[in-house]
């Protein structure tokens, strides 16, 4: 049994991208999905993991660990784990870009999407797809970031519109007659649901930089191949990945959209999920307050991938106490990235980290976007 994290590690924002012990029998796996990337560097109060799980934790056998998990992140959530779901890892973006093709290639009834980046080249060619489905009945829904995608031509969403495609812009950038401008509050989700019955999120963009070949140290990034996470769930968790992208969808005032299919309640799998969203407005960001309470309730090992590290204050105090007490800290981060700026500051807080025992490994060859942690090997 493993608990995976994934798709939101992420303490710094993507806006300065150019173009983000063994378990008894009896316990099922357990996935904590990220549904969504804290899109701002915000500093969050200590998450206050609860006084009882920090006393469990301190005697616990190593099989507890999973239970305790569970138990702050529902608290924190209020939303419970939903089990019958099977969940892939897409380790990659070919593979990711592979999934999503399939997975709209698939759709009988409802797409909706929504990314970060929507660029030129593999926003047009996933606009081919989606346009496709659209012919053939297919009711599709697209939410892209108006900074993400402020290079790509205005013709390739109008072009969209006028394939009956409903495509919003999030806040957009200049003053309009939908939204406030609010230059900072970006969206960073990538996901996509299809019929109420598949979801695909993590970290993968729509963006061609997948595509490209790694290059020497020092290329430009945006010519750079990049490396990234994504998984591919389906289940009855899927009814809560639309439910948030709905909320995004009413938040941003966009036309009125009828309710996602429903998703079917039946078992799949043998995966217990719970997806968590967040925000930029949020005073305490959910998806930083559980991987903060996670690292903290780690027994055996922390292993922390993010496309960029600039840890708070307290995310740093988790680390190093981790490392102290024996647990195995290892996380990978960039040698090259789009925010030079971000590879400074997070390297600037190396010796503290690296004194206390904390493992830290540069990706080289590629610019490193992912965003995932696993907790205790579990």
């Amino acid at each position: 049994p493993r608990l995976t994290c994934t798709g939101g590690v992420c303490p710094k924002s993507d806006i300065d991208s150019s173009s983000d012990a063994p378990m008894p029998r009896s316990v099922r796996p357990l996935v904590l999905i990220l549904a969504a990337l804290v899109s701002a560097c915000v500093s969050a109060p200590t998450p206050g993991v609860s006084p009882d799980l920090l006393q469990a934790e301190a005697g616990a056998d190593p099989a507890r660990s999973l239970d305790l998990l569970r138990q702050q992140g529902e608290r924190f959530a209020g939303i419970p784990f939903l089990g019958g779901n099977k969940v892939e890892l897409l380790k990659d973006g070919p593979a990711s870009f592979a999934a999503l093709t399939e997975a709209i290639r698939s759709a009988q009834t409802r797409i909706d999407m929504e990314s970060y980046e929507f660029d030129e080249k593999a926003g047009g060619e996933f606009s081919d797809m989606l346009l496709a489905a659209r012919s053939r009945g297919v009711e599709v829904n697209l939410v892209y970031d108006a900074w993400g995608a402020a290079g790509t031509p205005t013709a390739l969403f109008d072009r969209l519109r006028a394939g009956g495609v409903r495509v919003l812009e999030f806040n957009p950038l200049h003053p309009n007659g939908r939204v406030p401008v609010e230059l900072n509050k970006r969206d960073h989700r990538k996901l996509l649901c299809i019929d109420g019955r598949m979801a695909i999120t993590g970290g993968v963009n729509i963006s061609a930089v997948y595509e490209n070949a790694p290059k020497p140290r020092g290329a430009d990034p945006a010519q750079q191949a990049w490396r990234d996470t994504d998984v591919r769930i389906e289940g009855p968790v899927v009814a809560q990945f639309e439910r948030y992208f709905m909320e995004t969808w009413r938040q941003q005032r966009g036309p009125a959209l009828a309710d996602p299919p429903a998703t079917p309640a039946t078992a799949v799998g043998d995966t217990v999920v719970q997806a968590i969203d967040g925000a930029p407005d949020s005073e305490q960001p959910l998806i930083y307050r559980t991987l903060l309470a996670a690292v903290t309730l780690s027994q055996t090992s922390a292993h922390l991938t993010t496309g960029f590290f600039v840890p708070t204050p307290d995310l740093a105090a988790a680390l190093i106490a981790a490392a102290r007490r024996g647990v195995d800290v290892q996380i990978v981060v960039p040698g090259q990235s789009d925010s030079g700026a971000a590879v400074a500051a997070g390297r600037a807080g190396y010796g503290d980290l690296l004194e206390a025992g904390v493992r830290i490994h540069e990706r080289q060859g590629r610019i490193l976007h992912a965003k995932t942690a696993v907790i205790d090997g579990q």
